[in-house]
């Protein structure tokens, strides 16, 4: 199926009416995406290019290097290159389909440039399990876990990847369904979040799951950022939103945004 508007107001109609996990091909605006379920591509439009949430401001007279974690269709590099067309962008996603549509929508958009690995980040490199959802919420899940519907996928150390891209990034962004703490962690024990500018990352909460806000947001403080926290609006994120109803199975995510105290937004550090 193509679909073809310049409204997220349509888009969102015709999301709403559509059944899930249905693949396709979307002309929105300036960008032609393909897409596994078209929910998650308006909610993913919504957030990235409406609401802005991976926004920053290029750091001038330098080409940034920028990290995205997580990139799954490809739309957090779609707004990275608008707002920064030289920046050297590499993007991280797990799942070998999805994979294959990020590389063929940065490729039918012009950004054939991007680097693209196909591997999940976290603490170790090697083999981890992965449970695809179909939609944008794939997931890296304990060894443990009953096998079905589960694949296997390589995982990778971001910090590898640092010291590949010059021992610097300007930004990093991470989506990656509850990894986060691991990532920062790793990259903690080896001396290498002193190298990162800025970043932005997507806190999970899953119902009846260990709750790991409180370590992130300490890491990121001792660690010499600057954070503020955002809850999504309501459509993405009702949970957060009052009356509250929390019985410790409520699903719920947050948006944390750091920036080092001597890299100050749009500055570049010395």
């Amino acid at each position: 199926m193509k679909i073809e508007t310049d409204s997220l107001d349509d888009l969102r109609s015709i999301a709403m009416q559509a059944p899930r996990r249905q693949s396709g091909i979307l002309v929105f605006r300036n960008f032609e995406i393909e897409y596994d379920d078209l929910l998650s591509l308006y909610m993913e439009i919504k957030n990235i290019f409406e609401n802005r949430i991976y926004d920053f401001r290029p750091v001038p007279e330098r080409s940034m290097v920028i990290v995205d974690g997580g990139a799954h269709l490809g739309l957090a590099a779609l707004r990275f290159h608008s707002l920064c067309p030289e920046a050297r962008i590499r993007c991280f996603e797990p799942d070998p389909g999805i994979c294959a549509m990020l590389r063929r929508n940065l490729a039918r958009n012009g950004l054939a440039s991007v680097e693209v690995v196909e591997s999940g980040l976290s603490d170790c490199e090697g083999l981890s399990r992965f449970e695809a959802d179909g939609a944008d919420g794939g997931r890296m899940i304990d060894a443990s876990a009953p096998p079905s519907g589960s694949m296997t996928i390589h995982s990778e150390r971001l910090s590898a990847h640092i010291a590949a891209l010059g021992g610097r990034l300007d930004f990093l962004k991470l989506n990656i369904e509850g990894m986060e703490l691991p990532v920062l962690r790793e990259l903690e024990a080896v001396g290498q979040l002193a190298s990162i500018d800025r970043l932005v990352l997507e806190y999970h909460g899953w119902a009846g799951g260990e709750q790991r806000l409180g370590p992130v947001l300490d890491l990121l403080d001792r660690n010499g950022f600057r954070y503020l926290v955002h809850d999504f609006d309501h459509e993405t994120n009702a949970a957060s939103k009052p009356p509250f109803r929390n019985a410790g199975q409520t699903t719920w995510f947050a948006l944390v945004y750091g920036s080092r105290v001597d890299a100050p937004l749009g500055e570049t550090r010395t």
